[in-house]
């Protein structure tokens, strides 16, 4: 993937924030200690081995919304754990 520059910011409309505050991890409690990864603030790190296709579609998300690709992939995570792809 190519450096690309940072996006312009513009004021949040009521829109953004009420996305911003859907966010998986968005005014809630810290979970109980989980330890795998590395440590990186109140979240871990994790390697991830992706198809490339997949990569360029997650990437295109990014960049049409204007989120980090770890924003749109940890969307599409807590979307996928919330809704009903894996219940049992």
């Amino acid at each position: 993937m190519s450096i690309q520059p940072k996006p312009k910011t513009v004021p949040a409309s009521a829109a953004q924030d009420a996305f911003i505050q859907s966010a998986p991890d968005a005014g809630k409690a810290a979970p109980l200690a989980y330890e795998k990864g590395v440590p990186k603030g109140r979240k871990r790190q994790i390697t991830l081995t992706i198809a490339p296709d997949l990569l360029r579609q997650v990437d295109e998300a990014a960049r049409r919304t204007g989120l980090a690709r770890a924003a749109v992939i940890n969307m599409a995570i807590y979307r996928a754990l919330e809704g009903d792809i894996f219940q049992k």
